[in-house]
């Protein structure tokens, strides 16, 4: 199972929408369940898909030295993948990572998928919790 949060799957089909009809992909983070304010009594090491690093975080940084240093490494856990014109399953020319979500038109709560690695279908669950809140 894969585990995401409301927030961030509206989020991320908001983002897709917008990005019509250019694919858009974005790394995904989790958060541990027992950070997670109502997360519906799930385990507390349970890790749920709660932020997104937006896809042109860091474009100057990348742009002058060749490299994302927008995101640390090892930080992330997923990718999010759009595909306006394709299939609701992980193409051969996604940006693989260990858990993919793929969406495709409507843009709906239905379109949107989670896979593993292999483009296997794991079985998205969403929960009304939300992350702690971030200082800068």
């Amino acid at each position: 199972m894969v585990f995401v949060t409301r927030g961030l799957r509206d989020a991320l089909l908001e983002l897709a929408s917008n990005a019509e009809p250019e694919t858009v992909t974005v790394p995904l983070s989790v958060t541990s369940a027992s950070e997670l304010r109502g997360r519906d009594e799930l385990p507390p090491k349970i890790p749920v898909f709660t932020h997104f690093y937006p896809p042109d975080t860091g474009g100057s940084v990348t742009a002058v030295f060749g490299m994302d240093l927008s995101i640390p490494a090892r930080q992330t856990q997923g990718r999010f993948t759009s595909h306006p014109q394709g299939r609701l399953e992980v193409a051969r020319t996604d940006d693989l990572h260990e858990i993919m979500l793929v969406a495709v038109p409507p843009w709906t709560t239905d379109t949107i998928a989670a896979f593993d690695r292999a483009g296997r279908k794991q079985e998205l669950v969403v929960v009304d919790a939300e992350p702690p809140a971030e200082l800068l």
